[in-house]
């Protein structure tokens, strides 16, 4: 044997030895790739069950939203109804009671002026001509 033939075969046996060493570690790295594999497999068979629940709760929420909008248009419908309603009656009877309530002030008017003149206190003759535009502007206020 010459010395090219001892330098070839101790580079084969350490060639293997290494080979040998490092056979453990990618045994390992396979088993923890089939390990993964086994778990992204998992995950995707858990997955797909828990995303149809999401989507199943979605639509159901989907839905009461739409119950819930339906609610509210009706509930503004009525408020705005009640506003209109409101309106309507403010201007029937409104204006025929501020017209009443003006006579009546009127009418009051008139007759504390008439039982001041009448009781024989003096007539204070500004005092009835206030009295007198005060009924005035009250019944032209109500027109």
């Amino acid at each position: 044997m010459s010395i090219g033939d001892i330098a070839g075969l101790i580079a084969a046996i350490a060639f293997a030895v290494l080979a040998g060493f490092l056979i453990y570690p990618l045994i390992r790295l396979g088993k923890l790739f089939d390990q993964l594999a086994q778990t992204v497999k998992d995950s995707g068979d858990h997955a797909i069950p828990a995303l149809d629940e999401g989507v199943t709760t979605v639509r159901q929420v989907n839905k009461s939203l739409e119950d819930v909008n339906k609610i509210s248009s009706a509930a503004s419908t009525t408020a705005g109804n009640i506003g209109a309603l409101a309106d309507l009656y403010g201007s029937f009877l409104g204006k025929p009671v501020i017209k009443l309530a003006s006579s009546f002030y009127a009418l009051k008017s008139t007759a504390q002026s008439f039982v001041h003149q009448k009781g024989g206190a003096p007539s204070d003759g500004a005092a009835a001509k206030a009295t007198d535009a005060s009924a005035k502007q009250t019944a032209a206020r109500s027109k």
